[in-house]
């Protein structure tokens, strides 16, 4: 009768032991479903986070008088409206993007659109409508007319493509293709092959037509291959760049298109500087002398083959003046030669002026003087010994 007592008291024992135990496993269950449930909540606010694009912009305004343009003098110059910009850029994952968009009074342009991905610490690829690498980047001028270089295609310009950036150090590595440049090539599905940021080759220019006329036949750069290469020192670099690829007509290959470089930009303490040769050539089959570029709604023409000399300075000056934090001053001096079609008289454009740092305002007050240089009473085909001024200052706050 005790034995029995005695058992009965184990298994009970032993049975409120199991299920103490099997108690305390369901609670360690429920405790690891819980964690494993904070965990992807984490792990997808993370993803959340990680995928926001940020929206910004900018707006600017610009006054301008012209010594080339009576009715303009008369009134005293002109104020207008320049230009409004929404900038989209931001991760989801590993993968990063990055776009923008312009409105003009005139027209409105994609400037970039493109997806990022970091294969390592060393390389980047870059697939849409990219920035071409060419030259000193990002850009080769402080004015706010740019460098007759861009007046070709060969500054800030932008295509649409695969470009990768291996960043080694002291070794910067570019090498990009570009089917098309940012409208579709040849056929592409707009309406006004003018309406872009950036300039490329929309035609040939054909004895008889005029300087800004429609042009008869249509081109467009096709399968462009860069390379561009930069030795980083401490305060500058020196590097070299080049530019191959087909031309496109309405009736198949109509010639190619070459471009080498030879650049460095850097500065020493508050002065900057920047050096650029550059030499190019459209080789047309039909031996045009010219071609027809586009850009900014209007058409216009740019010798087939010439060599450009860049030399730009400039000064960085901490201030407290009001709102005013920093004021650089600079020259950027350029010089077009060589140009094909039996042109005597070269391109020349200097700019002096200064840019004002308030904030997030941005002012860049300009004073250029130009030769046979678009934007300055000329034209790049053009061949006139005139030199026209222009006052131009152009303000806009980013956000």
């Amino acid at each position: 009768m005790k034995i029995s007592s005695l058992a009965m008291a184990i298994i009970a024992s032993t049975s409120f032991s199991i299920m103490a135990n099997a108690s305390e496993l369901t609670e360690l269950d429920e405790v690891k479903q819980e964690l494993k449930e904070i965990k992807q909540q984490l792990a997808t606010d993370k993803e959340a986070k990680d995928a926001s694009i940020k929206i910004g912009g900018a707006v600017r305004f610009q006054y301008g008088i012209k010594d080339y343009d009576e009715d303009d003098k008369d009134r005293g110059g002109d104020f207008d409206f320049d230009v409004f910009r929404l900038d989209f850029n931001g991760t989801i994952g590993d993968i990063t993007l990055s776009a923008q968009y312009r409105w003009y009074q005139y027209m409105d342009a994609v400037h970039h659109a493109y997806v990022a991905y970091q294969f390592d610490d060393n390389w980047q690829g870059q697939v849409g409508i990219t920035q071409v690498p060419f030259g000193n980047l990002t850009y080769n001028s402080n004015s706010f007319f740019f460098s007759t270089n861009f007046y070709v295609g060969l500054e800030d310009d932008y295509d649409a493509g695969l470009s990768f950036i291996g960043d080694y150090d002291k070794h910067d590595i570019r090498i990009a293709f570009f089917k098309t440049d940012e409208m579709g090539g040849i056929d592409g599905y707009v309406g006004d092959k003018t309406g872009r940021y950036s300039y490329d080759i929309v035609g040939t220019r054909n004895p008889g037509e005029g300087i800004y006329d429609t042009p008869e036949q249509g081109l467009a750069d096709d399968s462009t291959f860069n390379l561009r290469y930069a030795y980083k020192f401490d305060n500058f670099e020196v590097g070299a760049s080049l530019l191959s690829g087909g031309i496109e007509g309405e009736d198949g290959n109509a010639g190619d298109h070459n471009a080498y470089a030879i650049h460095t930009k850097g500065n020493i303490d508050n002065f900057g500087f920047m050096f650029q040769y550059t030499d190019y050539e459209y080789d047309l089959d039909d031996g045009s002398d010219f071609v027809t570029v586009g850009a900014y709604a209007f058409y216009d023409t740019i010798p087939a083959s010439a060599t450009i000399y860049n030399l730009n300075l400039s000064y960085s000056l901490p201030v407290t003046i009001g709102p005013i934090t920093n004021l650089t001053f600079y020259n950027d001096y350029n010089l077009m030669t060589d140009k094909s079609g039996g042109l005597k008289e070269d391109t020349v454009m200097n700019v002096t002026g200064v840019m004002v740092t308030s904030g997030n305002l941005y002012t860049l007050i300009d004073y250029a003087i130009g030769q046979n240089q678009p934007f300055i009473g000329g034209s790049l085909a053009g061949d006139s010994d005139e030199t026209n001024s222009r006052l131009n200052i152009n303000f806009g706050y980013y956000f």
